[in-house]
């Protein structure tokens, strides 16, 4: 027996597969295509986001109030961001990492449109909203045209 598991081969030698393969990627149908093009990702990603946003604006979502009864609002480099919640579960880890589990959170149920539409233009800066922030799985809504009324969305000079 040698020292490599018993096979002939050398230890770190590649296997005949790995001959096989390149930079190209094997299609559902098993034929060879090429992989996506940067475009293609950036397209697909603009999709995906499409879709998110949409299901965020059909969905009520929980937003929490401070101690003064204002909405729960976080400002970052000139942004202002309005928390909100897919369920009382996120709501807690948020009061638990702000160090205020054992207080009290009032919040209210609002419709994601209401949020972006509504919400945002009152607060008189560039907002948007962090939905689920003490979540791996949380998502920005930026103030950007598209996500919020294109009258309070801040102009990004041709990169969008």
């Amino acid at each position: 027996m040698t020292e490599n598991g018993g096979g002939s081969e050398e230890p770190g030698q590649q296997s005949k597969l790995a001959d096989l393969v390149d930079s190209t990627t094997i299609s559902p149908a098993g034929t060879r295509a090429e992989p996506p093009s940067e475009e293609d990702l950036v397209a697909r990603d603009k999709h995906e986001f499409a879709v998110l946003l949409g299901e965020f604006r059909r969905t009520a979502v929980l937003v929490p109030f401070d101690e003064q009864d204002s909405l729960w609002t976080a400002d970052q480099n000139g942004v202002r961001w309005i928390c909100a919640f897919s369920n009382e579960e996120s709501l807690a880890r948020f009061a638990e990492a702000q160090g205020g589990a054992a207080r009290e959170w009032r919040y209210r149920t609002i419709l994601g449109a209401r949020l972006l539409d509504v919400m945002v233009p009152m607060l008189g800066m560039p907002a948007g909203v962090a939905l689920d922030a003490a979540s791996d799985d949380g998502m920005l809504f930026p103030p950007v045209k598209g996500i919020v009324p294109d009258a309070v969305a801040v102009d990004l000079g041709g990169t969008q």
